[in-house]
């Protein structure tokens, strides 16, 4: 897959799983990066399960990507939310 391919649908399942984890998301770039790596992810996590990952810009892989990207989104909140110290 191109990348054009990935930061677009990185871009689109970084939006999603940013509203399905919270209610705010984190920033244009930080949701476009998080989306990617969760389509990564999402893709290496389905392929472990014997299903096919991120095949193209389809909506199965956007399933598999925004899946990916709920799980890194919820990762990324976790680590963060603990540093905060006020």
């Amino acid at each position: 897959m191109s990348i054009l391919a990935w930061i677009v649908l990185g871009l689109i399942a970084g939006f999603i799983g940013s509203k399905i984890v919270n209610n705010s998301g984190q920033g244009l770039i930080v949701d476009i990066l998080l989306g990617i790596v969760g389509a990564v992810v999402g893709g290496f996590l389905f392929n472990q399960f014997g299903q096919p990952g991120v095949s193209g810009v389809n909506l199965y892989s956007l399933l598999v990507a925004v899946v990916g990207a709920v799980i890194v989104l919820w990762l990324y909140h976790a680590l963060v939310g603990r540093r905060r110290v006020l």
